[in-house]
């Protein structure tokens, strides 16, 4: 029980691998506190581990909002008075083709991607400084390679490694860990709720979703690499392949890449 009496603040964690790393450290013995936009769905999150006997502290925000990030980091030292550990989970996708994307959709992926973890670590920081705790970045392979009809979400996630690149290099002599998750394809719902061009929902996910990862099974990766605290965090052979192949070949990874995401259903491309 590693994690027992650790405060672990989890952006987003009314689903997907914000949800099931609530449950994760939660069932190591931490004290979770969990985030969302949606008031109804938090509520349930936090009834679910109750239900499990994890104790949990619901804050109801909007990751892109800088005045909620603040509040939530003040409420958690308010009740619980520290902050161990921070999961910067809070995320949304894309699919679209860049010449059509109306620019407020690649803006509020921004605000949400990578402005929502920079303020969620900005507030939390100074208590993780005294804990000399962790900051976790739930970032993607999108942060190593991008992929066509992604763009916002690929800038989202490259910019959130050389955010945290930079940050773990001011306060690797200050005992704070910082931890880099790329998932690859997870099975959650953030293709189902990625924009579409004009900023509606997608509806259903263009990937089938039963032969990926589960949420689950990434949160127990992230527990372990945080455990060891790990520098990265590369999941799925998919995922590590296309890593080291763009390192390597990208000129030949691009057609590679795009032959792929053609594949996928209602391919924006051909």
């Amino acid at each position: 029980m590693k994690f027992k009496d650790k405060v672990v603040v989890i952006t987003g964690a009314t689903s997907g691998i914000g949800e099931a790393c609530a449950f994760a450290f939660g069932s190591e013995g931490a004290k979770v506190v969990i985030t969302g936009r949606n008031a109804v769905k938090l509520e349930q999150t936090a009834a679910l581990l109750r239900a499990k006997q994890i104790p949990v502290l619901s804050i109801l925000a909007n990751a892109s909002s800088e005045e909620d990030n603040k509040r939530m980091a003040e409420q958690t030292l308010a009740h619980l008075g520290t902050i161990d550990i921070l999961v910067n989970n809070a995320g949304i996708s894309m699919r679209a083709l860049f010449e059509e994307v109306d620019l407020e959709v690649f803006k509020q992926v921004m605000d949400t991607n990578f402005w929502g973890t920079v303020y969620a670590t900005k507030y939390c920081l100074p208590a993780i400084l005294a804990s000399k705790g962790s900051i976790i970045g739930i970032s993607s392979i999108n942060g190593y390679r991008g992929t066509p009809a992604r763009t916002a979400y690929t800038a989202s996630k490259y910019a959130m490694n050389g955010f945290f690149e930079s940050l773990r290099t001011e306060v690797m002599k200050r005992g704070v860990h910082v931890l880099v998750v790329a998932p690859g394809f997870t099975a959650s719902n953030i293709r189902n709720i990625a924009l579409t061009a004009d900023g509606k929902s997608q509806g259903e996910s263009p990937r089938d979703e039963s032969k990926m990862m589960t949420s689950a099974e990434v949160a127990n990766y992230i527990l372990k690499a945080t455990s060891k605290r790990k520098r990265d965090l590369v999941l799925t052979t998919q995922g590590k392949l296309a890593v080291f192949l763009n390192k390597w070949i990208p000129g030949i990874l691009d057609g590679i890449v795009y032959k792929q995401m053609a594949k996928e259903k209602d391919s924006p491309f051909q």
